[in-house]
């Protein structure tokens, strides 16, 4: 189990703990009635667990894949006791996740080559959007560094109004212009101001919508294009915020998001009012997309940086 002797910081565990605590509720209930009156795991705990983890929206796919590993072991060990299927589960759950290139980071930050650090936020509204610019905002400046906001989000007047709470919240520089305007204009604009007062980090806010890909698509390239007229390769990183609590709805976002524009990390936010959370996993595994931060509480701090060895030990946590 030396996957999980990883020296954790004891605030953010118990944070992240805590904001699993409905979905670890959930998962357990179901995989007790999975187990019922089972001592080893043979095909019909196997089906229950299937069905389990379905509903815990870890996914079809990622299911799959972890029946099969779970299955292969049945086989090479020949008997598996029921008893055994809570840290089986949390070990080829955790070895999957280790295929991917995402959650090693035990802190939210920035490469040191880049300035400004230029981060395009996408997502449709309602996902936490800006409150996962906010606090990133929060969280670079208290590491000494510049950041400047830009209200590229123009569909909606409360966009801006809302990243403006966040700005003066956390006392950083905000860019804007009326409803309506161009985004491609504000970004550029918001470069522009970065550049001039020599800051770090750039988090442009956009595509508040997804109601038409091809406008999304083409929106999204004018913004990009548009921004590398300041600084030459922006944006360093799109960001796309998912709502955790929505379980496949997160995915089918995920999957048009990113087939509209090229997607470079994830935020999965508000898993700490949800039984869903196992759309991490399922998330994690399916799109080739680190998963980068993850939200799991109200708190201006409680914005994680994703760390799936952290993540598997709270969510099997007994």
């Amino acid at each position: 189990m030396s996957l999980f002797k990883k020296i954790f910081s004891s605030q953010k565990k118990e944070t992240l703990d805590k904001g699993l605590e409905k979905t670890k509720t959930s998962f357990f209930s179901k995989l007790g009635k999975a187990v019922a009156g089972k001592s080893k795991v043979d095909d019909d705990v196997l089906d229950n667990l299937e069905e389990v983890l379905v509903s815990s929206d870890v996914g079809v796919d990622t299911t799959l894949k972890i029946i099969e590993r779970i299955e292969a072991r049945v086989a090479r060990d020949k008997y598996v006791g029921t008893d055994e299927l809570n840290s089986i589960l949390r070990s080829e759950i955790a070895a999957l996740l280790s295929e991917t290139n995402d959650g090693d980071i035990s802190d939210i930050q920035i490469p040191k080559d880049k300035k400004p650090y230029v981060i395009m936020v996408v997502g449709v509204n309602g996902v936490g959007k800006t409150t996962t610019i906010g606090k990133l905002a929060h969280r670079f400046k208290n590491q000494g560094l510049k950041v400047v906001l830009g209200a590229a989000d123009t569909f909606r007047a409360a966009a801006i109004d809302q990243l403006q709470v966040w700005a003066d919240r956390v006392d950083v520089p905000i860019v804007k212009q009326q409803m309506g305007s161009d985004p491609a204009s504000v970004a550029f604009d918001t470069l522009s101001s970065a550049v001039t007062q020599d800051a770090d980090v750039v988090i442009i806010d956009t595509a508040g919508r997804l109601h038409n890909k091809v406008n999304l698509m083409n929106e999204l390239t004018k913004v990009k294009r548009v921004m590398q007229k300041v600084v030459e390769d922006t944006p360093h990183e799109v960001l796309l915020v998912l709502d955790g609590s929505t379980g496949q709805n997160a995915f089918e976002q995920a999957k048009q998001f990113t087939k509209a524009t090229e997607v470079t990390a994830l935020a999965i936010t508000k898993l700490d009012g949800t039984a869903k959370g196992g759309v991490v996993i399922g998330i994690s595994d399916q799109f080739k997309i680190p998963v980068k931060y993850i939200g799991v509480g109200e708190g201006i701090e409680d914005l994680q940086a994703f760390n799936k060895y952290e993540f598997v030990d709270s969510f099997f946590k007994i």
